[in-house]
């Protein structure tokens, strides 16, 4: 029998964060950069003669070395066409190097031992950013010898990508910079531009909506040190409480101070009846979990103090009455339906 993982998370309401776990500075991000090119050295386990485009590149490869070739008389299976891709760091520098991705394109069987010809690395401006090369890496060995990597049509090329064309951005010399939460919350933005303001003690942070904080340079502190010190700063950052559900692996995530309220649900052969009691009981066949819990086995009944229990109550008594994985995740998305569950529910 499947077994269910239940991970119980303990997410407070309300706790101390920096604020450079929760929110970033707009215009410093990666960006993704492009480029089609051959790997070659493979031991017959390249493209085929259907894939057209890679006996085409081949040929334009050595037309560009002045040897004229038609592409039909080519038949080497120790070429394939890949697609190399990578992320260009912000402030990134000519000569910086960087990790690249190679993905093949066409019936190629496995990359591996292949070298990536020099590649031309483009932005979605269609400028050439940077430049890659070098061996093909899918990973180690397993015991039969296969490529470790669960696909070694793809590997990477460590530090083959060489920076070629800056990103202009000129960050020292703004007197303004906004800040982006990761996650939408008033009251985080709001807790952002308190503290910011409090410890310079001027209105140098103004939060324009629920995600976006605008910061102005304080006088004699430069735009460097003056993110670097505001990404430091605490605040009373407020938790969204969520329960993640992973149908595929059976898995819940959630935090323990998640309520549920009273509310019968029949799955199957399993009815959960989650009661209030004044005072917790041990009704007949029950089990008594702790002071504001007690499990009726023979008829399935929650009994709780007040009416009110948690995610993780309710998940240890499902346990307690044998509800397998898939049951245990229709009861709760139930429950939610049922608005026995206030907090946003996900399925992934």
């Amino acid at each position: 029998m499947k077994k269910l993982a239940l991970f119980l998370v303990l997410l407070s309401s309300l706790h101390a964060t920096r604020i450079g776990e929760v929110a970033n500075v707009v215009g410093v991000r990666d960006n993704q950069i492009i480029g089609y090119s051959l790997v070659v050295g493979l031991r017959k386990t390249g493209d085929g003669t259907t894939s057209k485009f890679t006996l085409q590149s081949i040929a334009n490869m050595l037309k560009a070395m002045n040897i004229d070739m038609n592409p039909i008389d080519i038949k080497s299976k120790n070429v394939a066409a890949v697609v190399v891709t990578a992320k260009f760091a912000p402030f990134a520098r000519q000569g910086d190097s960087f990790d690249v991705t190679v993905s093949s394109i066409g019936d190629a069987k496995s990359l591996e031992g292949g070298t990536l010809l020099m590649t031309p690395l483009k932005g979605v401006d269609g400028k050439i950013y940077a430049l890659a090369q070098g061996p093909v890496s899918i990973g180690g060995k397993n015991e039969k010898g296969a490529g470790a990597e669960s696909h070694p049509t793809a590997g990477m090329v460590y530090s083959g990508g060489l920076v070629e064309r800056e990103i202009a951005q000129d960050l020292a010399h703004q007197e303004n910079v906004t800040l982006s939460l990761k996650t939408s919350n008033f009251a985080n933005s709001l807790s952002i531009q308190k503290s910011i303001n409090a410890r310079y003690k001027d209105e140098i942070a103004n939060a324009i909506d629920s995600r976006t904080i605008m910061l102005k340079r304080p006088k004699d502190t430069s735009m460097v040190a003056f993110i670097a010190e505001v990404e430091n700063l605490s605040i009373d950052y407020t938790q969204e409480q969520k329960i993640i559900i992973n149908e595929r692996t059976g898995t819940i995530i959630a935090g323990v101070d998640i309520e549920i309220k009273p509310v019968v649900i029949t799955q199957g052969e399993i009815t959960v009846k989650i009661l209030a009691q004044d005072t917790i009981s041990k009704p007949n066949g029950s089990v008594v979990m702790d002071k504001n819990l007690a499990i009726g086995l023979n008829e399935n009944e929650v009994y709780t103090k007040n009416g009110m229990t948690t995610v993780a109550n309710i998940a240890r008594s499902l346990q307690k009455l044998g509800a397998s994985p898939k049951a245990m995740i229709s009861i709760f998305q139930a429950m939610k339906s049922a608005g026995a569950i206030s907090c946003e529910l996900e399925v992934i």
